[in-house]
């Protein structure tokens, strides 16, 4: 049982779903906690269980020419909520309306409304109204007057830390994908369509499929070890994140060569996940000596990818 520091149960004529309320940027092990309390309530009350969140990220919405990096943009995050458990996923705009909405009307209009909960789900640290107003204490108290069950899920630590999503975009502008994944419970992953190159790669041994990551993205620059689905096949190869300093230093492009893979990825949907960081990015004096790091790097993505993390894939 995950369970809750604050609980208050529902009124019992309530058979509306169990709702887990969050923006949760990367669905981390943190938020996954607060999802499967929201599935046991849900079960142990012999209703549906609910995810409500929201697009765009809040920041983003009150920061709109800062770029956020987000952990799962919308379709990343889409995919993770859909295969933790919940009977039903719902997505509320962040906007205007909701941005000045009073914590009063954020109970009545959403939860009791909309959503008709017989309980919600939240985190230690969730607020909720116009300016951040709403606290957990004050969601239990508004969801207990209108006989709505809350519960409030305790901090979720990894050795002696809060699992946050800051501390995961930490991890990842650090290189540090194994810190990363074990904080997300998952390899962290990205999709998108496989676009073209200067085809480049092509020329040096190692053609690759190419893709350009969201705005704010603020994974290191670097080489890693990573697998690629496409056509619903899952294949191992190893990636180049950041701007080809020996070529062009152009736009950062995440740039993957499939192991003993000869097909064509152009315009295709893909997912790739990251399993180990090898090196920085580097300059090289010649392609010939690119080409050897090439070689060493892909030599050493194997090792990593046979080695075994007991982490679960989203692709």
């Amino acid at each position: 049982m995950n369970e809750s520091r604050t609980h208050v149960p529902p009124a019992p004529g309530r058979r509306g779903p169990v709702v887990a309320i969050g923006n949760f940027d990367g669905v981390h092990r943190g938020h996954r906690t607060l999802l499967a309390n929201a599935r046991e309530k849900a079960a142990a009350r012999g209703v549906s269980s609910a995810v409500l969140t929201f697009e765009p990220h809040p920041r983003a919405y009150f920061q709109p020419d800062k770029p956020l990096f987000r952990i799962t943009p919308q379709a990343e995050k889409a995919r993770v909520l859909a295969r933790s458990g919940v009977d039903a996923v719902h997505v509320r705009a962040f906007d205007a309306a909701l941005a000045g909405m009073s914590p009063e009307a954020f109970v009545d209009e959403l939860i009791a409304g909309a959503l008709d909960a017989s309980g919600v789900v939240v985190g230690y640290d969730f607020h909720f109204g116009k300016g951040r107003a709403g606290t957990p204490a004050i969601l239990t108290e508004l969801c207990a007057a209108r006989g709505i069950g809350c519960d409030v899920v305790p901090v979720v630590e990894e050795a002696g830390a809060p699992v946050s999503s800051s501390a995961i975009r930490a991890a990842l502008a650090e290189g540090a994908i194994a810190r990363a994944n074990a904080l997300l419970g998952y390899r962290w992953f990205v999709l998108g369509e496989v676009r073209h190159g200067d085809k480049r790669g092509r020329t040096l041994g190692y053609p690759t499929a190419n893709m350009a990551l969201p705005e704010g993205c603020g994974l290191a620059h670097g080489i890693y070890a990573v697998r690629l689905s496409a056509d619903d096949v899952v294949r191992d190869g190893v990636a180049s994140y950041g701007r080809r300093p020996t070529f062009d230093d152009g736009a950062p492009l995440l740039e993957t060569f499939v192991f003993d893979f000869a097909g064509d990825l152009y315009g295709k949907e893909v997912g790739v996940e990251l399993v180990g960081f090898i090196r920085g990015e580097e300059r090289f004096d010649s392609a010939q000596a690119l080409i050897a790091q090439m070689d060493r790097d892909s030599a050493r993505a194997r090792e990593l990818l046979a080695e075994q993390d007991g982490l679960e894939s989203m692709l």
